[in-house]
């Protein structure tokens, strides 16, 4: 029985870089144990498609994720609604949840600093902020499975593909598998990384965990942030799931 299409969209705007961003590198790295070979924090993690199968909110949808896999993996799962994830990609761009319209997508960038300066929805009484975050360059996997491992998730913005948009949900991205046409750039998108193991790592998008081998991220990545939430990665005797403490966690990211 053949797998029903459906519908993706992508959503990020190119990369803008400020000189003044905190940076996630190697130089840290002795300020926590060593990175595991493998870590996954997306198993059992309930993703959902939160709009991205009808509007650009990629990196709305990624933030969910992220809350989703921290919480779950920390404290107790917390799952923004479509809604919320369609407000608060209204909120950061001008996006018409109602209309659709200004549905141009969005600079990550300006998404993390509205995240930890304004905050965003989330379930309950309080907004959703982000701690602190610090760039990554792609190709620098060492710091990737780092911001994963203790940080609980790295947020990446890559160019898709055209043949990645025709696979099915949740089906391996894997570049060796493309060729001619399928290899076109499609647009930029925005997932978050959340598990990886020696041969790849593991990621959310448009509903599903998926999976794509290391040499694929690092060819197709163009911006990656390692993120701290405090509110969200701290279980109550503040400790994170690794049994690190905030000040060792926000030590690894700093300005260079």
């Amino acid at each position: 029985m053949s797998t029903p299409f459906i519908d993706r969209r992508l959503g990020k705007r190119p990369a803008k870089h400020d000189p003044r961003t905190y940076r996630l590198g190697p130089v840290l790295a002795e300020r926590l144990p060593a990175v595991p070979a493998e870590r996954d924090w997306s198993q059992n993690v309930p993703y959902q498609m939160w709009g991205n199968d009808r509007f650009g909110c990629c990196a709305f949808a990624a933030q969910a994720a992220h809350v989703a896999t921290w919480t779950k993996a920390a404290q107790g799962l917390v799952m923004l609604s479509t809604d919320m994830v369609l407000a608060n990609y209204a909120d950061v761009t001008g996006f018409d949840p109602a209309t659709g319209t200004n549905d141009n997508g969005t600079v990550l960038l300006d998404e993390l600093n509205k995240w930890r300066t304004v905050g965003f929805q989330r379930p309950g009484q309080t907004r959703d902020y982000l701690t602190a975050f610090g760039s990554i360059q792609p190709t620098d996997t060492a710091s990737i499975k780092r911001g994963i491992a203790f940080l609980g998730g790295v947020l990446a913005g890559v160019i898709v593909p055209q043949g990645f948009l025709s696979l099915p949900i949740g089906g391996t991205w894997d570049l060796s598998t493309l060729s001619g046409p399928d290899l076109t750039p499609a647009g930029g998108h925005a997932i978050a990384l959340v598990g990886y193991n020696p041969e790849g790592v593991f990621f959310n998008t448009w509903g599903a965990r998926t999976f794509m081998p290391w040499a694929t991220f690092t060819q197709i990545s163009d911006e990656a942030y390692g993120l701290l939430s405090r509110e969200n990665w701290l279980g109550v005797p503040g400790m994170a799931p690794t049994g690190e403490g905030f000040e060792a966690l926000l030590a690894e990211i700093r300005a260079a």
